[in-house]
């Protein structure tokens, strides 16, 4: 037990700590955290200068507007196609079910290509839209394949006593199917949302105006390229460019580790469920 718990503390601690370098230099001086060298276990110089310029940012904030965007609709879409899709392809007497499957699962395997892929975006007029980001990715095949798997787990009873009653499909979604797969439905909303929040490489291939530009493209480019250009201030009298890229990165990952807590043991029973049924 020593042992065991020796290990995990070592595992904890080598997880945790980037996340909490990263918040401490962000609360940092530009200028003493520039002098810090090994681990850094305290803010140094504290400052809130690079969150008073990421704020006052405008790219920042349409960046944040954008991927809220992407994340609600984006999401509310992924999950009605799949619910709706795994419910039919759970029912029993679903004409050439095998077939239809097969073609699911091909396309976990296969793809049109980057090009075609392009093409076809820009034809539909998606271009630099942000449902250029959102409609091409409205079902995973994966995720169908979860939630189908889970909803052929509900007692064929209940739903032939709903028909018995009069029930038709969209009344068993909604008074049996969807009360009966909370778990599994939170899964798919944390895989979706997390998907969408974390993309950035289908928005820099369709997306082109900087307005329209998701947040994590904008931590692209502050991280990789070094665009900090427009949110330079001073510190005193120092330049806050890095503390800046600490800032964003805390920004855009916040909202992941608030929601996350509140999924997980909705997470962790869903997927127990999917696999052991599978």
């Amino acid at each position: 037990m020593i042992l065991n718990v020796i290990f995990m503390l070592v595992v904890i601690i080598t997880c945790l700590y980037p996340i909490l370098h990263v918040i401490f230099a962000s609360f940092s001086s530009a200028g003493k955290l520039m002098n810090v060298s090994g681990l850094l276990l305290h803010p140094v110089g504290f400052s809130t200068a690079a969150y008073e310029a990421i704020f006052s940012n405008t790219v920042i904030l349409n960046g944040y507007k954008n991927t809220l965007f992407i994340l609600v609709v984006g999401t509310s879409i992924n999950m009605v196609m799949t619910i709706a899709a795994a419910y039919v392809l759970s029912s029993k007497d679903v004409f050439w079910k095998p077939f239809i499957m097969m073609l699911i699962i091909i396309t976990m395997y296969f793809q049109g290509g980057l090009i075609p892929t392009y093409l076809n975006i820009k034809n539909l007029g998606l271009y630099d839209t942000l449902w250029s980001v959102i409609l091409p990715v409205a079902i995973s095949s994966y995720n169908l394949i979860i939630m189908r798997t889970y909803f052929m787990g509900i007692p064929d009873s209940l739903l032939e006593s709903a028909e018995l009653d009069g029930a038709g499909d969209f009344t068993k979604i909604r008074h049996i199917v969807l009360p009966l797969s909370g778990p599994i439905i939170a899964v798919m909303i944390l895989y979706y949302g997390v998907g969408h929040w974390n993309s950035w490489f289908t928005a820099t291939m369709y997306i082109s105006s900087k307005v329209k530009q998701p947040l994590q493209v904008i931590l692209r480019e502050i991280l990789i390229l070094n665009e900090t250009n427009a949110m330079k201030g001073g510190d005193n009298g120092l330049n806050i460019s890095e503390t800046i890229k600490y800032a964003t990165i805390v920004v855009v990952m916040m909202p992941i580790l608030i929601i996350y807590p509140m999924l997980q043991k909705y997470f962790i029973s869903g997927v127990m469920v999917g696999a052991v049924k599978g």
